[in-house]
């Protein structure tokens, strides 16, 4: 399993598009400014067989130091983006 960086992916696309990487740098980058700006605004983001990005409050919770156990860390409520694949994604995966 390797990591696939956003230079490897315009790269990737450029290849198999025919397109210069300029281009395709430019519009990956403005996918992922509109994805953070919308889901900054609370929206919720949703592409047929890819999968779904949406805000959530993840709750209040005690952890612990793992050094000092016995010690209690409150962790604050915070908001995550939260990841939910589609089907066709789904199926590819498993």
């Amino acid at each position: 399993m390797s990591t696939v960086t956003k230079k490897k992916l315009i790269n990737t696309i450029s290849t198999a598009r025919g397109l210069h990487p300029n281009d395709v740098r430019n519009v990956i980058q403005a996918f992922l400014d509109a994805m953070t700006d919308s889901l900054s605004q609370g929206d919720r983001l949703e592409f047929r067989d890819f999968g779904v990005f949406e805000i959530v409050e993840r709750k209040q919770k005690i952890g612990r130091n793992p050094k000092n156990a016995g010690v209690a860390i409150v962790i604050p409520a915070r908001k995550a983006v939260k990841f939910t694949p589609g089907k066709k994604m789904k199926k590819l995966i498993s």
